[in-house]
Formats: C-alpha cells, sequence, structure tokens
C-alpha cells in the first residue's frame, strides 16, 4: 500500500471522526473541519465567482450551510464530495442570482451609442478561453484539474454519470489544447 493512500485514508478516517464529532455538538471539532478544508474550498470558490469578496463570503455562507445539515451527511460518499457538493450549489445559485440582477440592470439601462470601438485582440488569451467557458464546464475542469477528484466523485457533486462528466471532461481538454495563448504560443493543458 503506498504511503499516499495510507495518509489519504487516514486523513478521510480523520475527517469522518471530526463530522461525528460535529453532529453530537462539539463545536472544536467543527472548527477542525473548518481548517481542513478552508484554503481549497476557498479556491474552488474563488474559480467558480472570479471575485475575491464574493468567494470569502460564499464560503462562510457554505460552512455555514454544511454546520446546519451536518447531521445530513452519510458516509456513501466521501465528506469532502459532500462539502464540494454543497459549495458547487451554492456557487451555482449566486451565479444565478447575479444573472437575473444583471439582466434587471439592463432592462433600465439607458440606450447609449457606444463612443468608441475596441479593436480585438487576434490571440486568445487563456483567462479568456476560462470565462468563455459554462459554468458546469468551469466546475468539472476545477474539481478535476485543480482539485484532483475522479470522475465518480464529480459525478456525485455535481448530480451526473461518471461516463458524462469523462466525455465532458475530454471535450474540454480538447477545446484547451487547441487554444493559443498571448505570446504566439499555444496552451499545453498539463491536465489529466
Amino acid at each position: 500500500m503506498d504511503s499516499h493512500y495510507r495518509e489519504y485514508k487516514s486523513n478521510s478516517e480523520e475527517i469522518e471522526m471530526l463530522v461525528e464529532r460535529t453532529k453530537l455538538g462539539d463545536k472544536e471539532a467543527f472548527a477542525s473541519i473548518i481548517r481542513n478544508f478552508e484554503k481549497p474550498m476557498y479556491i474552488y470558490c474563488y474559480h467558480i465567482l472570479k471575485n475575491k469578496e464574493e468567494a470569502e463570503d460564499a464560503l462562510q455562507e457554505i460552512f455555514i450551510k454544511v454546520y446546519e445539515q451536518i447531521h445530513k451527511y452519510r458516509p456513501n460518499m466521501t465528506f469532502s464530495a459532500w462539502l464540494y457538493k454543497i459549495a458547487y450549489n451554492y456557487s451555482l445559485n449566486q451565479l444565478r442570482s447575479k444573472k437575473r440582477w444583471f439582466r434587471f440592470i439592463d432592462r433600465y439601462k439607458y440606450d447609449q451609442p457606444e463612443t468608441s470601438t475596441q479593436q480585438i485582440d487576434s490571440q486568445t488569451t487563456l483567462k479568456d478561453f476560462l470565462n468563455s467557458l459554462t459554468i458546469e464546464e468551469r466546475h468539472i475542469l476545477v474539481l478535476r484539474a485543480i482539485h484532483r477528484y475522479n470522475f465518480n466523485e464529480i459525478s456525485e457533486i455535481m448530480n451526473m454519470k461518471p461516463a458524462t462528466v469523462r466525455k465532458k471532461y475530454e471535450r474540454l481538454r480538447k477545446k484547451l489544447q487547441t487554444k493559443e495563448v498571448n505570446e504566439g504560443g499555444t496552451v499545453n493543458a498539463s491536465i489529466t
């Protein structure tokens, strides 16, 4: 048994123990859960919401929701997958409400002619590419490439079939590999 697997298994067992203690009302156990997941959860929220303040707010709201709903957690999926599922749903709701707000604002904007035309750069940056992805594509990319979840875990988080997640991820990899970044080079995707 390799050391990485043993470390993951012992960490997973430790998290499960903290969850059980939290269910019994141990607030220090929940504080330990937060310490374990705070940084990766912030990174996830930041990649999805694309705003530091919104990611910080989301982090607080997600952990409040987790604390309120921890009694619903069952170990038929890893705790981290359950946590990311809550973060995924929260982030989707945030993005939906932001879109509704922008649509509302757009309805009441004054129609003003544009005073200048902007030249469109012929090369697409990686950032532009990531911004062009759908919410679902960004979630899959962040969960797989950054947080290293396997397709079964991502499927649990996003309520999809593992084969569907795998197919969507493969399409993402192909898209990413064909995009060019500034300075004329191609993106050599190191996602697996």
